[in-house]
């Protein structure tokens, strides 16, 4: 079996795992590798043909596949061994890792520090229990705009979404772009699961019907979709009284995204029961020393190039892991969530640098203050589809030192149901 020494492995060639590549390479590392089990770099920015990227990282309004060739150019002239069409089978607390490809076969890389930078996947109708029979024409949203964006083929002509996460409303107004009908997006949440200007611009811009606490309670069709079954949901219960029956052949789903953990589990990272993702401390560093995580594998982002920039941190600090820089901590604060939060990012800190914070509140509440430590900031409205960002100086933490458990609340506003 061919073995292979490395200073840093990057595992997922998507925004993160790019830019962290990248990063590296620009900070002295020589020998610098990048897995992609795809056959191309870019992961899954090639089927965004919408714009919207790079406002933060480039100051630009692009496309996805505009966004991920600036990258792919950078890589490409700098001397990173790219592995495509690659699985990477196993990864080991030593920082092993074993893979797979054409040209070598199964081999070893034995890896300084490793970043995890593989993305997440869709959930699918199972994991969220819809009842009914399996008939053709339910897609996860992600796979119709790959269908649609990238093989140039309609799978549908009449469809109902499940779900208002961000690809679900861009969807619907895509399939409305190549003349197929969107009867509805059904929602069971009070208030839409992506970004309110995609609410705005996908959906009441092309007058697509959107109804909140709303759910699909059954699927027609023997072959092929013929229609659902929705229902008003309230407090958590289905009111059958509201049901109603919709004709479509087509439903996709939008239901939520899931960290690729398979690898991090092997390697005896910690999951966090809130983002799905890996525990990190300030530097995104799991628990297993020497192995990074960053980007949709360590927590779902709402903006891409917040993902490059989160790639780019990891590698950074993996940089100064190596050269010896980032000491074991004899004691750390646990960062948890408090009131109306729903997760925070990274779970634990050191207190000896500054630190920036990723939130997400559990409710949308307006004339918030955000609490952590000493640190508290105003904002006029906060949503749950919206990651927010703090960012604490070491004196900030004053007494959480000694408490060793640093709570972040929102401790003012009025919540918005």
């Amino acid at each position: 079996m061919l073995v292979k020494e490395v200073d840093l492995a990057v595992i997922g060639a998507g925004p993160a795992g790019m830019a962290a590549a990248i990063k590296a390479r620009e900070a002295g590392l020589d020998r610098v590798i990048l897995f992609e089990r795809a056959e191309c770099l870019g992961g899954l920015l090639h089927q965004c043909i919408h714009n919207g990227f790079g406002l933060h990282r480039f100051g630009e309004d692009m496309t996805g596949p505009e966004y991920a060739y600036r990258f792919i150019g950078q890589i490409s002239s700098m001397d990173v061994e790219i592995c495509l069409n690659t699985m990477v089978t196993h990864l080991s607390p030593e920082r092993a890792i074993v893979a797979i490809n054409s040209r070598w076969g199964e081999f070893t890389v034995n890896a300084k520090a490793i970043i995890l930078a593989m993305g997440c996947r869709e959930r699918s109708r199972f994991s969220i229990g819809i009842p009914g029979s399996r008939p053709a024409g339910i897609l996860t949203a992600g796979l119709a705009q790959r269908l649609v964006n990238v093989d140039g083929y309609l799978p549908g002509r009449q469809f109902v979404i499940l779900g208002s996460g961000d690809i679900g409303m861009i969807m619907a107004r895509r399939l409305r772009l190549e003349g197929a009908e969107v009867k509805a997006v059904v929602e069971i949440l009070p208030h839409v699961g992506g970004l309110i200007r995609n609410e705005v611009q996908c959906l009441h811009d092309f007058n697509i019907p959107l109804l909140l606490e709303h759910t699909v309670t059954d699927i027609y069709g023997n072959y092929r979709v013929e229609g659902v079954k929705i229902a008003r949901v309230q407090d958590g219960k289905i009111l059958k009284d509201t049901e109603r029956d919709i004709s479509c052949d087509c439903l996709l789903l939008s239901v939520g995204l899931i960290p690729e953990n398979e690898l991090s589990r092997e390697a005896g990272i910690i999951i966090s029961d809130e983002t799905g993702g890996p525990m990190v401390d300030e530097y995104l560093q799991t628990n297993v020393r020497g192995i990074f995580a960053s980007g949709n594998v360590l927590q779902v982002h709402d903006l891409v190039d917040n993902v490059s920039l989160e790639g780019e941190k990891a590698a950074s600090n993996a940089v100064r892991f190596i050269n010896g820089e980032i000491k074991e901590a004899a004691k750390e604060i646990r960062v948890v969530a408090g009131k109306n939060i729903k997760s925070v990012v990274p779970q634990r800190i050191t207190g000896r640098e500054d630190v920036e914070l990723s939130l997400r509140v559990k409710d949308p509440v307006e004339n918030a203050v955000l609490k952590a430590g000493e640190y508290r900031k105003k904002f006029r409205v906060l949503t749950p589809t919206e990651i927010i960002k703090l960012k604490l100086k070491p004196s900030d933490f004053g007494s959480c030192h000694g408490t060793g458990k640093l709570e972040v609340s929102c401790v003012e506003g009025v919540v918005r149901k």
